[in-house]
């Protein structure tokens, strides 16, 4: 008797060929691209350093590309990349006008807290 209960997705499958390379190269495309990020990331993190001019920009560059990978994995690995415009507006646009509003947040914050720091300092 047949466990009904136990099913192999992997013997499922309906492609040919062709499909199953196309899939591949996808799949490399997108680990090719978040590595690029990220040793960018890692990069700039080991070279620049903190009590550098340059640093506020680095930090700015640190969000911005962090939020470029989280957009990529969500359109890739969430297959929102396959779904039609509106439906990746109505999915994406709150979620980024969110995330803007909370790095506004940390931002003015800690520029506050700065602040406060560096008059208790003297």
């Amino acid at each position: 008797m047949e466990r009904d209960d136990i099913y192999e997705y992997s013997l499922d499958t309906h492609h040919s060929e062709e499909e199953g390379k196309v899939l591949r190269k996808k799949i490399w495309k997108v680990t090719a691209i978040l590595t690029a990020i990220t040793v960018v990331e890692v990069m700039l993190g080991a070279f620049i350093k903190q009590h550098d001019s340059i640093w506020p920009l680095v930090k700015y560059s640190f969000i911005a590309m962090t939020l470029v990978k989280a957009g990529y994995i969500v359109l890739s690995f969430m297959h929102l990349g396959d779904e039609k415009k509106a439906l990746k507006y109505v999915i994406l646009v709150p979620y980024i006008i969110f995330i803007v509003y909370l790095i506004f947040i940390l931002l003015t914050e800690s520029n506050y807290v700065r602040s406060v720091w560096e008059s208790h300092a003297i």
